[in-house]
Formats: C-alpha cells, structure tokens, sequence
C-alpha cells in the first residue's frame, strides 16, 4: 500500500477529537479486513431453487465481525457482469466515511461490473451491538445480506455464556427482474406475497413440507460463539484482537427445518436481525417466555425488557438474553430435548407461518414442523412495548426534550396514480423518490458544485420540508427534527382506503423514538404522554409505522403515525425510507442534506474527485489498484490510543 505524497487532512472541526485523513493506493501490499463477492447464483433456498445474488456463495453471506473503536476495511467485489452492486451497512452512522453508505445516487456511484470498492468502517466506542449488511440496489437484498455485529471493547453489561444469530429473510418464487418489472409497470403488478420465511439459510416454502433431519451438528447456523471461560473467547480476553473470524452458513441440501443449538442452563444472547425485504413477524419459542430484550437496533443498551414474543420488521435488530432450561427442568418436561420456534407474518393480506428448532441435544434428529401451532400471538400488533425501552445509563443520554425541538417535518406517507407516468406510486410529504430521478449522486454532487448543488432551506420550509428545485430535504446542523411519518388510507382506486404497515429506517442520524399511535398525530397529546410516563427514549434507527383497526380507512384519511427526535449533528447526505423493498422502488424515500457544502465537504477536490465517476479510480479492477482515502489512522480506541 502507498500513501500518496498529498499531506494529511484535518477533518472538519465538528469531529471529537482530531481525526486525520490522506491519499492511499490500495495496491498488493494492502489486506482488507474481510472481502465480500457478490454474485448470482442458481442456490436452493425454502426447499426450492432461486436465482439469488450471493455473498461468497451464499445467502445470507459471512457473519462479519467488527472492532469498536477501531478501523476496518471490507472489500466488496461485484463479479455480477450486467448488474451493479453496493453494500449498505444497515444501522452504523457513516458520518466519518461519507462515500462508504452504500445507497447509489445518494452517498456513491455503485460499483460497477468486474470492479471492487473498498469500504471503510469505523464503529465508535459505545456502539456495539447487532447489525447487518445489504446490497442497496433494486430487489438484491432480499438475498444480497448477511450479519455484521460491532463487538464490545469491555465485558458487555449483561453477561452470557454463548451467542446466536437468528437472520431471517422472505423467500419468492419470482426472479428480481420479473418483481421489477412489475412494480414500474403499467398497469401495476405486485411481487406477490412472502412464499417463505427464511432464517439463517433454512426455510420451507409454501409449496414444500419440511422433513426430519439428521442428528449431529446443525449445518447452515452460523453465529455461534464457544466460550472456555466466563467473558472469554477461546480463552483470550478482548475479542477485537481479531480472534473470530467470518462464520458461513452452509447450503442446504435437504428440506429441514433451521437449528439453533443450545445446551442445558446456560446464558445465551440472541440477536435477532430482522433481513426481511416485506414480512413483520411476530416470534416465540415454544416452553420459553423468558426473552429479555437488552438492545435495540445496536448502539445503545437498554434497562432490560422481558416479553414472551417479539415482534420483528424489515431491519429491526432485537438483542435477547436467553436463559435455557436445566438439565432438571427438562427430565421434569418427559425429557423433552426440542422446542420449537414459531414465527408469522403479520399485517399482509396472506398469512405465512414457519418454524425453527430449539434443540438441547445434538445426538437428536431435528422434527419436522409440527401438524397445528404450537404458539398464539396476539393479532393486535400496536402496542408491543412502545414507550417501554428507556436507556440503561440515563445520564448519557441526549434524548431531545419537547423544548428543544426547532422545527417539526410531516412526512404524509400516500399510495396513489402519479398524474405525469400513469404509475402507482408510494410518495412521502407529497413526493415520490426513486434512484434513476438522479443523474448524480447528491453527495458526488455537492463535493463538484458546492452550495449550488445543497437544497434551498427557505423554500423547503414552505413545500412539507423539501426544495422542490432538487427534491431533496435540507436541515441545518445542530437542528432538533421532529419527524412524524402519518399513515394514510390508500388512494389508489384497487386498494382505496387499505392501510399498510411499514418498517422505516434513517440512515446515518440515529433518533430517538417518541412514540406512535392511531389517527392523526396530535403533538400536544403525545407530548402530554411522554410527560406523564417520564419516558426518555433509546437510539433507534428502524420502528414501525402501524396500521390499525381494520387496516382500512376512507382514501387518504389519517391512519396511523410515528413520531422521531433528530439531532441534526452529522454532516452529509442521508435516506430515510420504508424497508419493504417495493415499497421504495415505488418511491417511498426522502433524502436529507445535512449542513451546507463548507460543512459536508471535508476533503479537497484534488483528494476526492476519484469519487466522481461511475467505475472511477476510487474502484479497483483486475489491472487497477484503486486510490482511495483513509479517514481514520490505526488507532484503537478500545486500547486507548
């Protein structure tokens, strides 16, 4: 690897701490952390097969495992040769990297076919905890997906003995392309419905039965972490040492349920990633109602919640402490050595039910799914544990107060005809956004024309909070936002008044989730609640924006709201969008620029202009060796310095 003769760059003055910067090529000396390589591939998936784009061969792809407090490079190939590609680090703040968000036309061009991007991450302290990684191009992240957990720098609040991941995803039977299709045409054609729910590469699609399956170690779960000793990895304290590597899920070869091993009286977390591209799933294990909820969507711990379900939308992230039975307890349960997990979908028109295996003995072969259900879950959806998390260290907290907020952004979400393309579209504050509106990407833009290219705030505060020049949201640094996403009942002639349930997710600003509830969002009243309950929110960057009642209201009347808390306090170029995939294909994103150019741009035109070509320098190839910048040194935060 060579750094460039350019000299180091302080970053802005925003940073805490001095943060330098400076030009390197990536050439044979250089050695990513992890390498990602994306491609497309015939691979079974629900018992059937589907053309998927993989990740290394597999959906989902590697666990990835990343140090807090310290810098790692992922290299993602795109070795598809008629698709782009990018990877979207679901739920880390990018501030400090802001070409490495993984969304084309907003943060960076994609990466091109036989090229590679090298992304830079950097966690901060404080922010370990369970997130995921996915393509952010058309339908790919139905498969184009796989873990990423942030790891502690210290022994974690909330010990265990061992860990899980439960990854789950939708199964279709249609190729991306025909989904697509569908969705731009007119007349309009949906993708159908989830055929499966899939968890951890195993599933069972409606069309198949599930079979017993062999004893022995259960191929396809990856995540699983030995312990020899309490808050030790293979007896070594400090696990950002790099001593886990990449887990890998094996294929599945026959039509069996998913495993999670465990054994008797024993401390588990589990963490649930919710890599859905439609499904709200509700979930529960069958003989076990102690889930004890510790985190929400990564970065911050919460005082402990017990439930006896969760509920799961498309890039919610849940951390469980899981407590199994004893040996005891089992001998009193008729020896009973398999539970099992029971997960459904919730607020479709179509109900999709599946399992999974709880299984305390490895020498067991795993059952099939059971003949009825084996769990109830509540058909309200609602009031799963809103106004409940509040933080575990309330002093460190910045929930904005009622007082500080400074200005208030209704984001109408409404399904209808566009008038201009005879399309159905999904529109937020009375704009629908789709990737090909742009011919650049806003942040590419912004570093090449400056001031010119970052929306006009005045003219945004009277047009629902977006410049209509650029059709983008401007919000000034350091503002507190309020935003409220109002669910409406649907315009659209053959669903008039149907009201859908929708996972939103914020890119870059984590926010502090201030509530939700039916009808038409009242400020006084809920701020008269979150007063009353003295609840003070935890970090978030994915909640649900329910429906309620029976789903359906007269066309375009208030239905339902979510209400958020931002401070503004990360320069750049970030979405907020629905995470049911169609759903922002039809136009359901809004993009918020954050500060004005002199606070965006952090480095120089002659440092960062390879950013500004789709397939430019800044991408590698089989005889390129990309340019590209370091924001961060070696620093370890973790080891203090």
């Amino acid at each position: 690897m060579k750094l460039g003769a350019i000299f180091p760059i302080l970053l802005a003055s925003w940073l805490s701490g001095l943060v330098f910067a400076g030009a390197a090529v990536h050439d044979g000396q250089f050695t990513p952390g992890h390498v990602l390589r994306v491609t497309l591939a015939q691979v079974p998936s629900a018992c059937e097969i589907r053309e998927d784009v993989v990740v290394n061969g597999t959906s989902p792809g590697p666990a990835i495992y990343l140090p807090a407090g310290a810098r790692t490079w992922v290299r993602v190939y795109n070795d598809i040769p008629d698709q782009n590609v990018t990877m979207h680090w679901h739920g880390l703040s990018q501030r400090l990297a802001p070409f490495a968000d993984g969304t084309p036309a907003v943060s960076q061009w994609p990466i091109p076919p036989g090229h590679f991007f090298d992304y830079e991450i950097a966690p901060e302290v404080g922010h370990a905890g369970s997130y995921f990684y996915h393509s952010h191009v058309g339908l790919q992240a139905l498969s184009c997906t796989g873990p990423l957990i942030v790891e502690d720098c210290e022994s974690p609040p909330y010990l265990y003995d061992d860990e899980r991941i439960l990854l789950f995803q939708d199964y279709f039977q249609k190729t991306n392309q025909e989904m697509i299709q569908g969705l731009e045409s007119t007349p309009f054609s949906w993708t159908g419905e989830t055929r499966g729910i899939i968890l951890n590469g195993r599933g069972v699609s409606l069309n198949q039965a599930s079979v017993q399956g062999p004893s022995g170690e259960a191929g396809g779960f990856f995540g699983s972490r030995r312990l020899t000793g309490f808050g030790q990895v293979n007896g070594n304290c400090g696990s950002w040492d790099g001593i886990l590597r990449d887990r890998q899920i094996v294929p599945p070869d026959d039509c069996t349920l998913p495993v999670i091993d465990v054994e008797p009286a024993k401390t588990y977390r589990f963490r649930f990633i919710g890599s859905t591209g439609l499904s709200f799933l509700s979930m529960g294990f069958e003989g076990h109602s102690n889930l004890t909820i510790v985190q929400v969507d990564g970065s911050e711990y919460n005082v402990p919640v017990t439930t006896d379900h969760l509920q799961l939308g498309g890039g919610q992230r849940f951390d469980v402490v899981f407590q199994t039975k004893t040996a005891e307890e089992l001998r009193t349960n008729g020896n009973k050595t398999s539970y099992f997990l029971q997960f459904e979908t919730r607020d479709r028109p179509e109900l999709y039910r599946g399992y999974g295996v709880l299984r305390y003995n490895l020498d067991e072969p795993v059952p099939p799914a059971p003949a009825n259900p084996v769990l109830t879950f509540p058909a309200d959806v609602t009031n799963w544990l809103e106004y409940t998390f509040q933080p575990l260290y309330p002093s460190q907290s910045r929930a904005p107060s009622t007082e500080e907020v400074t200005r208030r952004i209704i984001l109408d979400a409404v399904q209808k005809i566009d008038n201009t393309t005879g399309r159905l579209v999904w529109e937020l504050a009375h704009m629908s956004w789709a990737d090909s509106v742009r011919e650049t990407p806003v942040l590419v833009d912004i570093y090449a024309r400056g001031q010119a290219a970052v929306p006009n705030y005045e003219a945004a505060l009277t047009n629902h909070g977006w410049d209509p020049a650029t059709k983008l949201f401007p919000a000034k640094l350091d503002e507190v936002l309020e935003l409220v996403i109002q669910n409406t009942g649907s315009q659209f002639a053959g669903a008039s008044g149907i009201v859908e349930t929708h996972p939103f997710h914020a890119h870059g600003q984590h926010y502090y989730d201030v509530g939700s509830g039916p009808g038409k969002y009242d400020p006084e009243a809920n701020n008269a609640k979150l007063s009353s309950l003295g609840y003070k929110g935890i970090k978030r960057d994915t909640s649900m924006l329910f429906r309620y009642g029976t789903g359906q209201v007269a066309p375009g009347e208030p239905a339902g709201w979510r209400a958020w808390r931002i401070r503004m306090d990360h320069p750049g170029v970030w979405m907020i969008h629905c995470h049911i995939l169609a759903h922002m294909i039809m136009g359901m994103q809004s993009i918020f620029v954050v500060g004005d150019a002199e606070q965006i741009i952090a480095i120089p035109l002659s440092v960062s202009q390879n950013y500004f070509t789709y397939g430019g320098s800044v991408y590698g190839n089989a005889t390129h060796s990309p340019d590209v910048y370091h924001y961060f040194d070696e620093t370890n935060k973790c080891k203090g310095g």
